[in-house]
């Protein structure tokens, strides 16, 4: 029965807490006064902990805190709670808690944010904790039952036998008992090498309903009484909304009420979306543009170039010794200027949010990547109270770090707020979620390598010039104003640490910050560091008469783990043997988000122009693996994600606005583009490393690698459509 269940699409009534949950309020569960202290969810069930539900059938509901958007996680963090329950997993089903429920509780939930590949990585201990908490109390309930000691039972696919006796019982019979006792101050969670569930490539829980179109994404929300918003921003980035003449539309079909919706966008309120889109699109709007309307691509990439001069200031992540000094002095340098534009998230349900406001109450209905933030996002424009808001996290239609913001949340309150007790389901249109995303942030990068007599590298400076994501989005971040998000792969140590050893290194940061708004790609900062570091690193080699594998091996005997990954891949593609005819190889390594990748990529070239890529293999030590079929898949589509951006993405600036408003003009591989992808897991165990996002980084540089392989030129500027270079 294995499946995930969505929240309801009902108002739930508020009811006070008892002292078990602290003081507070609930939503959807029953807590009843006096007595036991049972909390109760929707359906009656007990809650033995907040992170499980066992219904009387021994059906197992585990609660999922994070946000599923294909990636896996929902089924990934099902796996870890299930395996320290020792439950049956074909009955198993999962639910989201609201944000304003945990908020309620006391945070009883954690973080609900889901990005940075930290779905499971970050919340790994607790859930875990949450299963084996709830096995304890379910063991000690029948033990209480049979009067015999809990040491002498144990539990299994759900049932509980006492071992002397051979007495058993299940779940589901014990589960209103065990829901009234004290839970286990400290628990002790499995040894890995005892699991039983995890690492096993289980069937995702939320494929049946999507298969059977039963999912309920942002767009399908249907409340009763519900209206439809369309809305438009200015088309310049810090611009605002002068005027509008509502007169022009009053007539037309199916609209209810025009509305602006603070400075800078104007919204259409009809029966029908479609109504509301048309309406909108004849409705006469006058904006206050301001000065960034003068802004253009080729005034931004000025800007970034004059950040390269060695003269301006920098932001220092990463240095030993002088690279200057050791740059000044070398018997031959090496230099090289790659870029790498913005790209949008073109996620394929565009941004919606469905919201409810009342004096009393205001909900939300969404797809979000942060819950709490949505939550946060409401209270502030409601001007409610949390315990008067909430959000029900519905499936979203892609994220890829765009649904981690709540700016369609706010404008949803703000539409709402303006026709209390209406529910209003805002939709963007798909050329207002291109031109008003919150893109991958352009950046340039010069290198230069120096190298003494004998060909060995001495010195490397890598200068970066470009957009700080944090100081966009979480100014309170920058360390004495830097970013150390810039740096991600190349970073002196942590999640995503530079993997050569280099005698002298510098690698900085020109903090220049366009008015085009950044935000959190799925990769990130590592997607344009892993290009810049391993297409330079190959540059090297070639200078150096070295074969690439061999010359990234010299600089990485003091990274292991790094060297593991890469020697992997090598092995894998079989890179010490000769390649097809015709076939060309490259290679490429990275950290990022805790784990270490390698990627290597097969390709052949027609006309100099057309690439084929017939192969990558991706190599991974993510600590451990919870599900490796869900890992494969996610490598395959981290490279479908690498590999668009690198022939088809890129943003262009017009006017101060985005060019590329549709997918025409922002194009994804197609299925018959698409490379045999193999992966190969070399989980080392002992920490606990991302999986969605650290192998888009190489996927781009393996395959400019085998570029230059293959045709003897190198391509430093991203995209390849610029180049006029496309998919054979």
């Amino acid at each position: 029965m294995n499946k995930h269940v969505s929240p309801r699409m009902n108002r739930r009534a508020f009811v006070i807490g008892t002292a078990a949950l602290g003081a507070g309020l609930a939503i959807g569960l029953d807590i009843p006064f006096g007595g036991p202290a049972v909390v109760r969810a929707a359906d009656g069930s007990p809650e033995i902990t907040a992170w499980v539900v066992v219904r009387p059938d021994d059906t197992v509901v585990i609660r999922i805190a994070r946000s599923e958007m294909g990636q896996g996680s929902l089924t990934g963090l099902a796996q870890l709670v299930a395996e320290e329950l020792e439950c049956d997993w074909t009955k198993v089903t999962t639910e989201y808690p609201t944000p304003g429920q945990s908020v309620a509780r006391k945070r009883v939930w954690g973080d609900f944010s889901t990005g940075g590949s930290r779905g499971i990585r970050s919340s790994h201990d607790y859930v875990r904790k949450g299963g084996a908490t709830a096995r304890i109390m379910l063991i000690e309930a029948a033990a209480n039952e049979w009067k015999v000691p809990a040491s002498e039972c144990t539990a299994a696919n759900s049932v509980i036998t006492h071992t002397p006796s051979g007495k058993t019982t299940t779940y589901g019979k014990v589960s209103e008992a065990a829901a009234k006792l004290t839970p286990p101050a400290d628990v002790k969670l499995k040894d890995p090498k005892d699991w039983k569930l995890v690492g096993k490539g289980v069937k995702r829980l939320d494929t049946p309903d999507k298969v059977t179109g039963t999912t309920v994404y942002g767009i399908d929300v249907k409340l009763p009484g519900m209206l439809n918003a369309a809305i438009k921003d200015c088309p310049v980035f810090g611009g605002k909304v002068k005027s509008f003449d509502e007169a022009k539309i009053a007539g037309m079909k199916g609209v209810k009420k025009v509305v602006k919706v603070g400075d800078t966008a104007v919204a259409v309120v009809a029966d029908t979306w479609w109504h509301a889109k048309t309406a909108l699109e004849a409705l006469p709007i006058v904006w206050d543009e301001g000065d960034n309307a003068k802004v253009s691509s080729e005034s931004i990439a000025k800007w970034l170039t004059e950040g390269l001069d060695n003269e301006q200031p920098a932001y220092v992540g990463n240095r030993n010794g002088d690279a200057k000094a050791a740059i000044a002095g070398a018997a031959k340098k090496i230099e090289a200027v790659y870029n790498y534009p913005y790209q949008n998230h073109a996620t394929m349900e565009p941004m919606n949010a469905t919201a409810l406001y009342t004096a009393d109450k205001c909900e939300v209905w969404c797809g979000t990547q942060n819950g709490e933030a949505a939550f946060a996002a409401v209270l502030e424009a409601s001007g409610l109270p949390a315990e008067k808001c909430d959000v029900h996290k519905v499936m979203p239609g892609g994220g890829f770090g765009r649904r981690g913001m709540t700016d369609y949340v706010r404008q949803a309150v703000a539409i709402a707020k303006q026709m209390p007790g209406t529910p209003i389901k805002l939709l963007w249109s798909r050329e207002e979620d291109m031109a008003h995303g919150r893109y991958h942030p352009i950046t340039q990068c010069k290198m230069t390598g120096a190298f003494d007599a004998n060909n060995n590298l001495v010195g490397l400076h890598y200068r970066l010039s470009g957009q700080s994501i944090l100081f966009s989005l979480r100014p309170e971040a920058l360390q004495n104003g830097m970013d150390p998000a810039a740096f991600q792969g190349v970073a002196q140590s942590g999640e995503a640490a530079f993997g050569y050893s280099v005698p002298n290194l510098l690698i900085e940061h020109s903090m220049r910050n366009p008015h085009v708004p950044p935000g959190f790609w799925r990769g990130v900062n590592v997607n344009h560091n892993a290009i810049y570091m391993e297409c330079f690193m190959d540059e090297l080699a070639q200078a150096a008469g070295q074969d690439p594998l061999e010359f990234r091996r010299q600089l990485m005997g003091s990274h292991p783990k790094h060297l593991a990954v890469l020697n992997a891949v090598a092995e894998k593609i079989g890179w010490s043997q000769p390649a097809p005819q015709g076939v060309y190889r490259g290679i490429a390594q990275v950290m990022g988000y805790g784990s270490y990748v390698a990627g290597a990529a097969e390709i052949s070239v027609t006309d100099g122009s057309k690439i084929k890529v017939h192969r990558i293999v991706a190599s991974t030590d993510p600590g451990y693996v919870v599900n490796p079929a869900q890992v494969e898949r996610q490598i395959a589509g981290s490279f479908v994600y690498g590999l668009s951006a690198l022939f088809y993405g890129g943003c262009t600036v017009k006017d101060g606005r985005i060019e590329q408003t549709n997918f025409d003009t922002y194009n994804s591989m197609r299925i018959n583009e698409m490379p045999k992808v193999e992966a190969v897991m070399v989980p080392s165990g002992g920490f606990w490393g991302g999986v969605g996002e650290p192998t888009i980084g190489v996927a781009a540089p393996a395959v400019l690698n085998a570029y230059f392989a293959a045709t003897g030129k190198r391509i430093r500027s991203v995209p390849l459509r610029d180049q006029n270079i496309t998919f054979a």
